[in-house]
């Protein structure tokens, strides 16, 4: 048998868990839940634009070579860019 992925439900599935849940109302396990705490930045944002596949393939490569995501490089280029058009 496969391990359970929720105590509640004893769903084996992300998909179990999902047909349990629309079946079931969390007020009546409520005292079988714990307190969770976390913490949520809700100032972080991500835009995507679309780039021209080509295009992408050579940010890839440069990220590559320099060991950073293309989303990184693209942001500091971005802001360099940006810096020099202040200047």
């Amino acid at each position: 048998m496969r391990r359970s992925k929720s105590s509640i439900s004893k769903a084996a599935s992300y998909k179990e868990m999902g047909d349990f849940w629309d079946t079931h109302d969390l007020s009546d396990y409520w005292d079988k839940t714990v307190e969770a705490a976390f913490d949520v930045d809700v100032k972080s944002e991500t835009v995507f634009c679309a780039v021209d596949m080509k295009l992408a393939g050579q940010v890839e490569a440069v990220a590559h070579k320099r060991g950073v995501s293309a989303d990184t490089l693209i942001n500091l280029w971005i802001q360099e860019k940006l810096q020099e058009r202040k200047a």
